[in-house]
Formats: C-alpha cells, structure tokens, sequence
C-alpha cells in the first residue's frame, strides 16, 4: 500500500502514514486531503479544507493583479514643420504619459517632398530628448521607419511634475 507523509489540519508533522489512514484522520476531521508536493519521495499530502484554501489563493491572485501596474506605449506625432504652440502642447501631453509611467514614441511623419529635409525632424527629436532630460530617457536611438522617424522614451524612476 503506498504511503505519503502526513501534515495536520494545524501544520503539524504527523509522520509517514499509509494512504488509506490518511484518508481516514482527513474524513475523522471533515476536511480534505490534498497532495501538496507529489515529486518527492514519499509524497507530502496535508488535511486541509480544500475549497477554503482556493478561495485564498484565489484572493492572494486578485489582490497582486490590482496592484500590478500595466506600462502602456502612447504615441505622439509630429511634422517637420510643426509650430511653437502645437510643440509645446504636445510635450505638455508627453510629460503626462511619463509621469504616469508609461514609454512615450515620438514620430516625426514626413509628407511629399519633405522627406529631403530629414534634418529638420532631427532638430525637433533632439529638441525633444533635451526637453525631457528631467522626465525620461531615449530607449534608443531615433531611426527612419519608412516615412517616419522616431524615437521611444521610457520615463524615469523620479519624473518630476511639469513646469
């Protein structure tokens, strides 16, 4: 008959007992017996109210996916030709993404023939990186996708709120 160490309803060691009289001391009490580690020899079982036990885990589950924070990658767009005021107010919204701890992409979208003057939208990344030196750091460096150049930001373990 095989046999399996035993565990009390209390977290006590009962010893090496066979399977059957385990079943027994479990049904005596009116609670279950569960095998808790099956790899080893002989296997761990312990009396337990199952069905209490998995309603736990299941709340110890719950508990650490609130507390769990998802990072989101939010997108901001620009063009080559893009003004003082819509710059600004798109770094505004860039900080924001930041300070809630999220990675911000920064895509500058050429259109037509503005495609010959890259280092336009090079000016407004690298204006970008230094106006975000206090909120997050370049993942990379900025790279040509297509018609697009961009660049991702991961924010910083201390960001700071906005001026």
């Amino acid at each position: 008959m095989p046999e399996v160490r035993l565990i009390g309803d209390d977290g006590t060691q009962i010893g090496i007992v066979s399977t059957q009289k385990a079943l027994e001391i479990a049904q005596s009490k009116g609670l279950d017996l569960v095998e808790v580690a099956p790899g080893v020899k002989p296997p761990v079982c312990k009396i337990m109210d199952f069905g209490k036990f998995s309603y736990e885990q299941s709340k110890k589950a719950k508990i650490a996916k609130k507390k769990q924070h998802t990072i989101h990658l939010k997108e901001m767009r620009f063009r080559p030709k893009t003004e003082e005021h819509d710059y600004r107010f798109k770094l505004k919204h860039i900080i924001e993404f930041l300070n809630q701890g999220n990675k911000v992409k920064v895509i500058v979208v050429y259109r037509g023939r503005e495609l010959v003057h890259k280092e336009l939208g090079v000016k407004i990344l690298d204006r970008i990186v230094a106006d975000l030196a206090d909120y997050g750091q370049p993942e990379s460096e900025a790279r040509m996708e297509g018609r697009n150049l961009s660049i991702i930001f991961l924010a910083k373990k201390t960001a700071r709120k906005p001026d």
